[in-house]
């Protein structure tokens, strides 16, 4: 197989306009396609953990409509090594950043300020795609 496979990318965005921006830059600069989105707790904890569709990244904002995003962070400490969760929050204080590497989150972006650092990342995760 030759050429590098988008990373299939689903959010966890209660923010309709924050997710609507979110996915087509990153389908546009960042190498992912966007497979799907839960807007509470509950939709992507059941999703990212009972699908058999395969995905590669999880994107999870901390504040949704009903429940947290720690919830969705713990409900996917399961999840295979190849499948990498980050949060993304305009809320990245010390503690959140603390409290998301103890539930085993790949990295922690600033909704404001690295925005260009979550595109980066999802462009290394697709070099690193297929092998």
């Amino acid at each position: 197989m030759s050429g590098r496979h988008p990373v299939r990318t689903y959010i966890v965005e209660d923010n309709a306009t924050i997710r609507e921006n979110l996915i087509a830059t990153l389908e546009e600069l960042g190498g992912v396609a966007s497979i799907g989105y839960a807007e509470t707790e509950q939709q992507g904890s059941d999703w990212l953990t009972g699908q058999d569709a395969p995905w590669d990244l999880a994107i999870v904002d901390l504040f949704l409509k009903q429940g947290s995003g720690l919830g969705v962070l713990q409900a996917c400490q399961g999840r295979t090594p190849r499948q990498k969760i980050v949060v993304l929050t305009n809320y990245a204080t010390p503690d959140i950043r603390s409290r998301c590497r103890q539930l085993g989150v790949d990295a922690v972006f600033d909704k404001s300020t690295d925005i260009d650092a979550l595109i980066a990342y999802c462009l290394k995760l697709r070099g690193n795609a297929g092998h």
